[in-house]
């Protein structure tokens, strides 16, 4: 639970216990206005479960782990294997590869976060 949450619990507890609005905000140190705003999704929300942090969900993955977890043996050969020039991974060549294997296209710069993530030393490969 992080602080906005546990803020947003306590503008709702005092509202319980009969606090008005204007209070709340001056105890808490904020609008008025976002305590209105609080309290009414809690009202219309059913309580404190309409205060509590939800987090956006954000964009599916385009790898799924099971595929995450292939990358070593993918990298392993080296480009060579995949038809490309070089014997150095890159992250274009890193790409060009998922795009191949995986049918996926992703930027170098995000195919270099997912390498540090699940596989960090990639560098090391031929």
């Amino acid at each position: 639970m992080d602080w906005r949450e546990l803020r947003r619990l306590q503008a709702w507890r005092l509202h319980q216990q009969g606090w008005p609005q204007r209070q709340i905000a001056a105890e808490l140190g904020v609008t008025q206005g976002a305590v209105s705003q609080w309290l009414k999704r809690a009202r219309e929300g059913g309580g404190t479960g309409a205060l509590r942090r939800k987090p956006a969900p954000g964009r599916q993955a385009a790898l799924k782990r099971e595929q995450l977890d292939q990358i070593p043996a993918l990298l392993a050969p080296g480009p060579a294997a995949y038809g490309i020039s070089g014997d150095k991974w890159t992250t274009v060549r890193v790409a060009t590869v998922f795009s191949q294997v995986f049918g996926v296209t992703y930027h170098p710069a995000h195919v270099s976060r997912l390498l540090r993530k699940y596989y960090p030393d990639w560098r090391n490969q031929k």
